[in-house]
């Protein structure tokens, strides 16, 4: 079993604009998970790849104005690694009183009657985070049984697979990453969902997809502003979109786009630091 490197950075302010960009530069180098928290984050990756040099030349160019940070290092042995990840990284998390998402090894899981098994190689999509909560409690307020669910940025595949446990007739996960690409994978075998089917790619795979009934994207304003028309196209009439990767305050813009692909909101939710979901109406 490999043995990891652990990352511990302090980030100065912090606040969780600054962990999540934080762990999306650090992922580009290889770290596979994360523990946000007040002060920073916590990071691992495999010792054989870890570059002190890399580290620091990433943290020099980290792209947010006005944060300092500082670090320290240790090595977690690799039998140790579950163990550590299940103290330190997620616990168990109840959404809406009937989503229960855990890990493989944790044990004294609530009863809940959707059960989600996700081992995350990377910490986006454990649905600790608001954006990923938000859109998982509109899931389990909408019927979707027999419906084509679209969900671009999949991540974990942690909101695929929650659209088949609903009853989704297919559901077609896409995700860029290709390390977030083999997890979403490997969760989708684990909680035993053969409708899901997950591609590896950008916005312009949807072109060659069937048109959907609900599409998700939770990304963040900029991807979704630029990719907008193409997630439009890839609605049927009729159809509902579930937005989410950004703030409240963000919703006039991404109207401002929406708009004019007769895109009509019909309504939003806020969570945590006004973090949103933002669901659209696909006009006939």
């Amino acid at each position: 079993m490999n043995d990891y490197t652990e990352l511990r950075i302090n980030i100065h302010p912090c606040d969780e604009t600054a962990t999540d960009v934080m762990a999306a530069v650090l992922a580009d180098i290889g770290y596979e998970s994360f523990v946000p928290d007040e002060s920073g984050l916590t990071a691992y990756i495999p010792v054989n790849a870890f570059s002190e040099e890399l580290l620091g030349a990433t943290l020099s160019e980290f792209p947010l104005d006005g944060y300092d940070t500082d670090y320290t290092l240790k090595t977690i042995e690799g039998e140790d690694w579950n163990s550590e990840w299940e103290k330190h990284y997620f616990q168990p998390i109840v959404v809406g009183d009937r989503c229960v998402i855990h890990s493989s090894f944790h044990k004294d899981i609530p009863q809940c009657q959707y059960d989600i098994v996700i081992d995350p190689k990377m910490a986006f999509g454990t649905g600790h985070h608001a954006t990923t909560s938000l859109i998982i409690e509109q899931l389990l307020e909408t019927d979707l049984k027999g419906l084509h669910i679209i969900d671009m940025g999949t991540g974990t595949g942690i909101l695929a697979i929650l659209a088949a446990m609903r009853g989704a007739r297919k559901v077609t996960g896409i995700e860029i990453d290709p390390a977030a690409e083999k997890n979403a994978q490997e969760n989708i075998v684990t909680n035993g969902h053969p409708e899901i089917t997950i591609l590896l790619g950008d916005a312009s795979l949807l072109a060659g997809l069937p048109p959907a009934d609900i599409f998700i994207a939770n990304i963040n304003r900029n991807i979704i502003t630029a990719d907008l028309s193409r997630y439009a196209d890839a609605l049927k009439p009729g159809g509902t979109m579930l937005l989410s990767g950004f703030y409240e305050s963000d919703i006039p813009v991404i109207m401002s786009f929406a708009t004019p692909l007769g895109l009509k909101e019909t309504g939003h939710t806020v969570k945590g630091d006004n973090w949103t979901c933002l669901r659209l109406n696909k006009q006939s």
